[in-house]
């Protein structure tokens, strides 16, 4: 069938039906390098205007770090552009292994492999892994890469209540008939900010004989004393059997991520994971960047604790002017609405005021989950702070939701 006038039709009145609904996501663009401070054209087309930026990934203030941004150069002027190739052809430079050999040791794992993205690393390394006489136990609230992975694989697929180690226990039972089981879950939970309780989950793991998986996406780099993550968080350092995570937040910000854990895991994704063997390999220039990045961190924890000044200010002040945000301990604080125009239009009415936040909801969040989510950077300053915070509250009091319970905002605007 050709694309004729009914089909179009079909797709049409489809964006029409989210545009009326309140639940379209209009383009922006940001004018400028990733930071604090960013120029933006919302909707796309619109004249420049200077925002303070809180929802970036981030977290390390790295992404145009000048230091960062001199590796890039370097390496595009000594590495050249790009490869041309996937690694086992001739994509492997000998800075990629000795990328690979940095995360292990700030990962304190035994080996690394690097993907062209960490979607593309948990695309791939359950397909690789495992098998149809297995099983994968997710916590619900994992990653949607996540979750394409596990499609993608032939291993019985099964999942726990969130954070609920009563009902992982009893999946683990349940399974003890399958040739391996692998627990898998996020470290920090990317829309909810709150973090696993990995130590729990290693010890089921060990009482129960099974492995766990681990994407610390939104950790690495900031989360644990060093910012090794929610391993070093929880106390678990080398007892987690697979790491995914990215170079595209705290570590940097540009893109490529990674497997790290056992060697012969690793090894299985380096012979069988497809988005490995047939994308092609990570740029020199953010291979180099990331070098960088990963000397800057291991020197000082400078960023990291500056990050969890603003974070605390931030929680604080939030809680105090009377929103409603999940609790947690990380960068990622999202302040709930429940409703999706809502969101949408505190997120126009934030941006008027001169702040950069978008508005969250289904299929992004569950239904009735809608929110702000708001991340915090070492970037940011105790004076960007106080300006979002102010505007915040501003916009908060024009919707009437300050010191509104959830029930509350949901009978005034629904779900």
């Amino acid at each position: 069938m050709s694309f004729n006038d009914n089909v179009r039709k079909v797709f049409t009145d489809q964006l029409n039906e989210m545009k009326n609904g309140g639940i379209f996501k209009e383009e922006r663009a940001i004018c400028s390098p990733q930071d604090s401070e960013i120029e933006v054209e919302f909707p796309i087309g619109s004249a420049m205007k200077h925002v303070i930026n809180m929802c970036a990934n981030n977290y390390l203030g790295l992404s145009s770090h000048p230091d960062v941004v001199k590796a890039a150069h370097d390496g595009l002027d000594v590495r050249g552009y790009g490869m041309s190739s996937v690694r086992f052809i001739c994509g492997t430079q000998d800075i990629h292994k000795e990328l690979e050999k940095k995360l292990t040791e700030f990962l304190g794992t035994e080996d690394t492999i690097l993907f062209p993205s960490c979607m593309d690393a948990n695309g791939g390394v359950f397909e690789a892994v495992l098998t149809d006489q297995d099983v994968m136990i997710a916590d619900r609230l994992v990653h949607a890469s996540i979750i394409d992975g596990m499609r993608l694989c032939k291993a019985q697929n099964d999942s726990f209540k969130h954070s609920d180690m009563n009902h992982l226990e009893q999946k683990l039972q349940l399974h003890q008939d399958k040739r391996l089981r692998l627990i898998i879950t996020d470290g920090a939970f990317s829309m909810d900010g709150d973090l696993a309780k990995l130590d729990k989950i290693v010890e089921l793991a060990e009482k129960y004989n099974a492995m766990v998986f681990l994407d610390d996406s939104h950790s690495s780099g900031y989360i644990g004393k060093t910012g090794r993550g929610t391993q070093e968080q929880c106390g678990v350092m080398g007892k987690i059997d697979i790491i995914t995570t990215t170079l595209g937040k705290a570590l940097g910000g540009a893109s490529g991520g990674c497997v790290s854990g056992r060697r012969e895991i690793v090894e299985m994704c380096r012979q069988k994971a497809r988005p490995y063997l047939f994308s092609n390999t990570v740029a020199p220039v953010i291979v180099e960047g990331a070098l960088r990045v990963l000397d800057i961190i291991s020197k000082s924890t400078e960023r990291r604790d500056k990050l969890e000044e603003n974070t605390k200010f931030w929680r604080k002040g939030l809680t105090e002017a009377g929103f409603i945000i999940k609790e947690g301990e990380t960068a990622i604080v999202p302040v709930m609405l429940f409703n999706a125009k809502l969101s949408q239009d505190v997120a126009r009415d934030l941006y008027a005021e001169g702040i950069y936040a978008v508005g969250f909801f289904f299929p992004v969040v569950p239904k009735g989950q809608a929110r702000i989510r708001t991340q915090l950077s070492a970037a940011h300053e105790r004076h960007h702070l106080e300006k979002a915070l102010a505007a915040f509250i501003k916009v908060g009091k024009k919707y009437d939701i300050l010191g509104k319970t959830k029930q509350e905002i949901i009978d005034k605007y629904g779900m």
